[in-house]
């Protein structure tokens, strides 16, 4: 069974199609890995895919639930987490309170047991804060935990950033050109940190990246966005040495 499966998605703004007809299928389990020139409709489709933009046709099904058009909100409880290309954290919040963010929807407690400061008040923070350095621990950012977020080096800001999404306990996650900004050092670490991702928690990891290293390092499949419509589809040594992608993609 298909974890994620999309079909015939298709947006337009102003008249031009930014995203047209574009199906994928993703099983659990998979590191798949979205391609493409810049503008060509990548971020696009994850901003369909988390509700940031609905689709003016197309269905998206997660584990066969149908979730098109939902708000954001519903699409991150449903099961689906992201990153962002330009890192969107709360930079004048602690690193372990930016986890604690994505811990909500997991551990809630009445409005007013916050408000009046109530025992079941106490009992939540102090499982959110166990529940958010257990994750710390895993991206060795434990001892970084009450440092404000904004002070932490790039390279740490994205395993932050990836850290919190995971918090939200997704099925799917979606990572918008995570080695974007990053040296050789810190790409190769992120390698390994997605690996590590999918092996410790289950995860299955659709990822949007330029660096070719990464993408043919870890993703097992590919798809090929060229002016927002697919231009190939399947594992990523086959697509990699597409005559199509080589001149469209590569520029060769």
């Amino acid at each position: 069974m298909a974890l994620l499966e999309v079909k015939n998605l298709t947006i337009s703004f102003g008249g031009l199609r930014a995203v047209d007809d574009f199906k994928l299928t993703i099983k659990k389990g998979q590191l798949y890995g979205l391609i493409g020139p810049n503008g060509a409709g990548k971020t696009t489709v994850f901003n369909l895919l988390t509700g940031v933009y609905k689709p003016d046709e197309g269905i998206i099904r997660l584990e066969e639930k149908d979730i098109t058009g939902l708000k954001t909100i519903e699409i991150n409880k449903a099961g689906i987490a992201r990153t962002f290309q330009n890192i969107r954290l709360f930079k004048e919040l602690s690193v372990l309170d930016n986890v604690k963010v994505g811990l909500h929807n997991n551990y809630p407690y009445h409005t007013l047991e916050g408000i009046f400061r109530l025992p079941g008040y106490y009992r939540m923070e102090k499982k959110m804060n166990e529940k958010a350095m257990e994750l710390l621990k895993v991206f060795d950012l434990d001892n970084e935990a009450d440092y404000l977020a904004a002070n932490l080096p790039y390279g740490k800001q994205r395993k932050l950033e990836i850290a919190r999404a995971l918090a939200t306990d997704p099925k799917l996650l979606l990572l918008d050109e995570p080695a974007a900004g990053m040296n050789p050092n810190e790409t190769g670490e992120l390698m390994d940190t997605i690996r590590f991702v999918r092996k410790e928690f289950d995860m299955t990891v659709l990822l949007i990246e330029h660096d070719m290293k990464l993408v043919s390092g870890i993703c097992e499949e590919l798809t090929v966005l060229n002016f927002g419509r697919i231009l190939t589809q399947g594992r990523t040594a086959d697509v990699l040495n597409d005559p199509q992608v080589i001149t469209a993609y590569l520029g060769e």
